[in-house]
């Protein structure tokens, strides 16, 4: 079995290497809203955005001018060497467009290259474009959609490998220091390594039948490492502790699958109920996420389910070896779970204040979710001397503003074009609308025509964001003349739109996670108290979470000792983290009810079972958090914002969970509760005596 293993894995997993090159940077649109229909009929004139904007700086003595020979000659031969659909330079440009192509103070000027269809460049070979497009002896810089989406994927590849190389080593080095011996800490590591591996290959698979984000990379390999890590230990802590209670090697094996094993299972499936509610979103890149993590939670049970008991089959005894003293790490598991039944006991002592204090304090962090608003992803999520992010800041900063702005389209309901008085009428309209400064006609196809309503400078007190989503409300809200309907699209429309359809789905993920958790843990514990209870739990836990996000990554607080720039929450980030934080909450949950029920299964006291699943997994949900606060907390060290945003969620959402809620909440909350916990109709225990934890 563990040859099959590891024999499949590395097969699939030197074919999953080529995912790098079929990622996507986009997704984030929402395909069936109102701007995006608008971005397919404008394209559909030609009107695209540039895919590379260069930035050409005369140097010291010479004008522009004097440059325009070797900038010709550059764009000529990179023309003929691609399918090249437009170039467009100052050089070249009529009088009315030179304007934009030529900096403030003259010293710079822009071409603009839009690949076609048929250019036969792909995402992975962009990034050779760039370089050609440079002119001896001339300061050349490179902005565009598709440079900053590169660089993008550049970043995160090399953040994917870097954040493993550092996860790696640390996590080994507490697992050693945990089971006090290199063979029980190496189990679970490599496990982890081949779950990562895995992962690569899920989602190259994926991307034969779906669009998948390069942020999956990171989530996928991480997610998966670090569960297959918590798997692991879970599972090779059950086995030891059965071998210490004097069964035969082959008997504990047994006895860990059946018991370790199953919580697993669960744990596992919690977590995929949770990310399964991410495919209801129509955004590409949120599905994607969605999918990979779903991937990397089933590889990671998988191969906790069959690689490990397979290990511990060969091991047998070895398990202990390379151990530097067996009584000295039997005497820190008898330590720990002094230290944790001591803790849970005196909690139990005054159950009540306990709960009051720890639900107070997590809803005064959780206060500063009432002013969340969600943004995008967009070029500032970039490091601050990332050449894509400086070339972008050099557009806005010296060249004149091409007036960004919503995309109006005005289409005849009969198929025929508008003409004359409908046109006239509309332009009125929009002009008229608060935000907005002109209105000019750009274009027109067999039923349509196209304006471009320009925003106007944002009026004394309110921001940019602010000022262009009401120009847009405004736009949509006009009144189309006879025969005809008003279509409003551009940059500002596509975000609106997309948190307009994050705001209307989130509801029925959440129900998804909800009742999907409701039912699963039911089967696990045999109780109806003890789901509603951890759903509850892990709301908490989530707004703290985000309470404290919101505080830094929005408010600013920090924001410079984290070096990001204050911004609205991206849509698609506070998703994912919704659905790792309620997994994981829950995940926890099972890990530490799985050892109560058990007890109350062998007819412990309430008190007695809450002390006893205390002391046998408090070590082990505070060391399995510390792993994938490590392993998660290598986002932190990312050169990208949003997933340092990523990382810090992780982190206060584990510290949280794991200590606060897990082991002082929940005793107090089950003390409080007595034997209401364990009541379920008679029904429903025939159902878990079943398939259930304890049985």
């Amino acid at each position: 079995m563990l040859t099959i293993a590891v024999v499949l894995v590395a097969l699939s997993g030197v074919w999953g290497l080529g995912v790098f090159g079929k990622l996507s940077e986009g997704g984030f649109v929402d395909p069936g809203s109102e701007a995006a229909q608008v971005s397919s009929l404008v394209q559909g004139l030609g009107q695209q955005t540039p895919d590379i904007v260069a930035i050409y700086t005369a140097p010291d003595g010479k004008t522009i001018d004097d440059i325009a020979p070797d900038v010709a000659a550059v764009l000529d031969d990179f023309e003929s060497t691609y399918n090249v659909e437009n170039v467009t330079s100052y050089w070249t440009a009529d009088t009315a467009t030179k304007q934009f192509l030529v900096s403030k103070d003259g010293t710079k000027a822009l071409a603009t290259v839009t690949l076609g269809p048929n250019s036969g460049v792909t995402f992975a070979t962009f990034g050779d474009l760039p370089p050609q497009l440079e002119v001896p002896g001339v300061t050349s810089q490179f902005a565009g959609g598709s440079v900053v989406g590169v660089s993008f994927s550049t970043t995160l590849q090399n953040d994917l490998v870097r954040s493993e190389a550092i996860a790696i080593p640390i996590t080994l080095i507490l697992l050693i220091v945990i089971f006090g011996g290199v063979v029980a800490a190496a189990v679970p590591v490599f496990v982890g390594i081949l779950s990562v591996v895995s992962a690569l290959a899920i989602l190259r698979a994926l991307t034969t039948v779906t669009e998948v984000s390069s942020f999956s990379i990171n989530v996928a390999s991480l997610l998966g490492l670090g569960l297959a890590i918590d798997y692991g230990l879970f599972i090779v802590s059950r086995y030891r502790e059965e071998m210490r209670a004097g069964r035969t090697p082959s008997d504990a094996a047994v006895r860990t699958v059946l018991t370790a094993g199953r919580t697993v299972v669960f744990s596992g499936l919690l977590l995929i109920c949770a990310f399964a509610g991410m495919l209801v979103f129509p955004q590409p890149v949120i599905k994607s996420l969605g999918f990979g993590a779903m991937a990397a939670v089933a590889g990671a049970a998988i191969l906790s389910l069959t690689a490990v008991p397979a290990l511990l089959a060969i091991l047998g005894p070895r398990i202990n070896s390379w151990t530097w003293s067996k009584s000295a790490s039997d005497r820190g598991e008898a330590r720990a779970q002094k230290f944790w039944g001591g803790v849970v006991t005196r909690v139990m002592r005054k159950p009540g204040i306990v709960a009051v204090v720890i639900v107070a304090g997590l809803l005064v962090l959780s206060a500063p979710i009432l002013k969340v608003t969600l943004g995008e992803v967009d070029y500032t999520a970039l490091p601050k001397d990332d050449p894509a992010r400086v070339a972008v800041e050099t557009l806005a900063d010296e060249f004149e503003s091409t007036g960004e702005g919503a995309v109006v389209v005005l289409r005849g309901t009969d198929g025929t074009k508008p003409q004359g008085a409908p046109i006239a009428d509309v332009t009125r309209q929009a002009q008229a609308v608060d935000g907005i400064a002109r209105v000019e006609f750009t274009g027109s196809a067999e039923d349509f025509v196209v304006l471009q309503a320009t925003y106007g400078e944002p009026a004394e007190g309110s921001t940019e964001v602010d000022s262009t989503s009401a120009a847009v409300a405004g736009l949509r809200a006009m009144t189309p003349p006879d025969g005809t309907e008003i279509l409003v699209g551009g940059g500002r429309a596509l975000v609106d739109d997309g948190n307009a359809a994050v705001a209307k789905w989130l509801p029925v993920m959440i129900a998804i996670m909800v009742i999907s958790t409701l039912i699963l843990l039911f089967l696990a514990f045999g109780s109806i108290v003890l789901p509603v209870k951890a759903v509850l739990m892990a709301g908490l836990s989530l707004g703290a979470t985000f309470g404290v996000l919101t505080w830094v990554f929005q408010e600013g607080h920090g924001a410079d000792f984290l070096g990001v720039t204050p911004a609205p929450l991206e849509a698609t980030f506070v998703v994912l983290i919704l659905a790792v934080v309620f997994g994981l909450s829950t995940d926890y949950e099972v890990f530490l009810m799985s050892r109560m029920v058990e007890a109350r299964a062998t007819g412990a006291t309430t008190e007695e079972a809450v002390v006893i699943g205390a002391q046998r997994t408090g070590r082990i949900v505070t060391a399995a958090a510390l792993i994938l606060i490590v392993v998660t907390g290598a986002f932190t060290i990312s050169d990208l914002s949003i997933m340092r945003f990523l990382g810090l969620g992780m982190i206060l959402a584990l510290i949280v969970d794991a200590t606060i809620i897990r082991m002082l909440l929940v005793p107090s909350l089950v003390k409080l509760m007595g034997e209401a916990n364990w009541w379920a109709p008679a029904w429903m225990k025939k159902v878990h005596e079943k398939v259930g934890i304890g049985h």
